[in-house]
């Protein structure tokens, strides 16, 4: 009889078991189908915006010639030679718009007129590839024919070796060689040819260069900034060139990603990046960094390419790219009745830092004659101490006494992590956002791989409502929520180093979020994660 007990006891485990293991399974298969939904979701949301942008740039293309149109039948005085070539429904077409008198959209030639002596201005004299378009993410590396050495093959091998098959045909590296030198060229292009044939040959790898009617004169820039000539006209040049390889590369795929034919890449740099595009609403970024150097790793989406265009175009005499592209957001985001710091906050998000870099430069020689540039990304080789959110815009205080320089305000816009000495009972650190927030839920997250005990102790989040007087009268509120002296609602704390939860409808919208630490502390503290999600609108 015990034995009989036994066996059916040690059954019903077996199958206990075996049923919680096959909840198990399909539990982790829904949760990672229910991942690539949301993946597919966002890149079709992306698509669908390239394609209505592509549908307005046509109908942009088609106003343009129809201006040429009327300006031809202008100049002619609308002489019967100059039309009699159309059909009678065409003539009178064209004579009813040489007769309206419209405004004048500016446009590229503008800013550069001499691209109006030569049609095929806009138009690559050398293109090799198969055009490929649809992909995820095109990758733009601008070279040019340097003195000492050229890093151009290491750069590509680094870029396509670290690429899985999947990813070869979801993506578009566009070489582009900006020199006017055609047998320099060629040459550029039988070397590439001979070490990534295969590549070239499926579409992953295309190389391009312009004509040369598509540089102006050099000889009238003027010297800004101290800059020689010589460094002067090099950066005018590269501002052209960016433009050319962003024009050529928009169509192309959903984001682009500015490179340097000098540099190396980590291994899954691909998923990485566009996963982490894939995570953002489309409207709460312009620019992605995954380096920290120059223009090396600055991805962009597609749509925004035309306005960066425009904007280098304006002012491509003027400055360097990396400043004009600071500009761009300065103006769309910076209050000039608010301080530089409320500025950087604005503009941080924006423009959005992921750590650790994915691309490190190589290359000693600039392009430049005579410069070294000994560039290094000190954050390449570190591993991943914090987790980067995109949190709502927010001025940071804290109590707590920071060590070597690991600031809270860094943390919030994700480009390190908060590090405080042994906190103790009253101290705090708050978050006081712009304008009310509507949140969904938070997380915190304390500790980090290299010090995983520096955790937040005794620390409780609390929130401060816009209506704070109106929910204290509320006996459903008072019953639910510990409210403090000061106004505050106490809606969670910290477990074994991590706080996360919804934040009630009621509380809604939030003026302030604070970390409030309740007792002294025997260790040091550090915050690896700050995610505070706001809810849909």
């Amino acid at each position: 009889m015990r034995l009989r007990n036994g066996t059916v006891a040690t059954a019903l485990l077996l199958i206990t078991c075996f049923l919680s293991l096959s909840w198990y399974t399909a539990w982790q298969n829904g949760k990672e189908k229910l991942i690539a939904y949301q993946h597919e979701f966002h890149a079709l949301k992306e698509r669908l915006r390239v394609a209505e942008y592509r549908t307005l740039q046509r109908s942009s293309e088609l106003n343009a010639i129809l201006q040429q149109f009327r300006r031809a039948i202008a100049e002619t005085n609308g002489s019967r030679n100059a039309i009699s070539i159309f059909s009678d429904e065409t003539q009178r077409l064209l004579q009813d718009l040489s007769n309206k008198k419209s405004l004048q959209v500016p446009t590229i030639y503008y800013h550069l007129p001499h691209l109006l002596k030569n049609e095929e201005s806009l138009q690559p004299a050398v293109q090799v590839g198969l055009g490929r378009t649809g992909v995820s993410i095109v990758m733009g590396i601008p070279t040019v024919k340097r003195k000492v050495k050229s890093y151009l093959a290491e750069t590509v091998h680094s870029l396509i070796d670290k690429l899985s098959p999947e990813e070869k045909l979801d993506s578009v590296i566009v070489v582009f060689v900006g020199e006017t030198d055609l047998d320099y060229v060629h040459s550029v292009v039988e070397g590439l040819e001979k070490g990534f044939s295969v590549e070239i040959n499926s579409g992953l790898l295309e190389v391009i260069s312009p004509p040369a009617s598509y540089y102006p004169d050099w000889s009238d820039l003027k010297e800004t900034f101290g800059d020689s000539k010589e460094r002067v006209k090099w950066r005018t040049k590269q501002n052209l060139d960016y433009c050319f390889l962003m024009m050529y590369a928009q169509k192309k795929g959903t984001f682009y990603v500015q490179l340097e034919d000098d540099i190396v890449a980590k291994p899954h740099y691909f998923s990485t990046m566009k996963n982490f595009a894939l995570q953002l609403s489309s409207e709460d970024w312009m620019v992605l960094e995954f380096s920290q150097l120059g223009f090396i790793g600055k991805m962009f989406q597609a749509p925004d390419l035309t306005l960066i265009v425009e904007f280098i175009f304006m002012f491509y005499k003027e400055k360097p790219i990396d400043w004009l592209l600071d500009h761009i957001l300065w103006v769309k985001v910076c209050n000039p009745e608010k301080d530089a710091k409320h500025c950087d906050r604005q503009k941080s998000n924006l423009r959005i830092r992921f750590r650790p870099s994915l691309f490190q430069h190589v290359g000693l020689h600039s392009s430049l004659a005579g410069k070294i540039q000994k560039l290094t990304d000190k954050d390449f080789l570190k591993p991943l101490l914090h987790k980067v959110h995109v949190n709502p815009p927010a001025e940071v205080f804290t109590s707590m006494k920071v060590y070597q320089g690991h600031s809270l305000e860094k943390t919030y816009m994700g480009e390190d992590y908060f590090w405080a000495i042994t906190p103790i009972a009253g101290d705090y650190i708050l978050f006081k956002f712009d304008k009310p927030v509507k949140m969904e839920r938070y997380l915190f997250r304390s500790g980090n791989p290299e010090h995983p005990g520096d955790k937040l102790m005794n620390t409780t989040i609390e929130v401060l409502p816009f209506k704070s007087e109106e929910l204290e009268a509320k006996q459903e509120t008072k019953n639910k929520y510990l409210r403090t002296e000061d106004g505050f609602f106490r809606i969670g704390k910290f477990e074994n180093g991590l706080a996360e939860g919804t934040v009630d409808a009621s509380l809604n919208p939030v003026m302030q979020l604070r970390l409030f630490t309740l007792k002294d502390s025997s260790v040091w503290a550090i915050l690896s994660e700050i995610h505070i999600k706001k809810a849909p609108d």
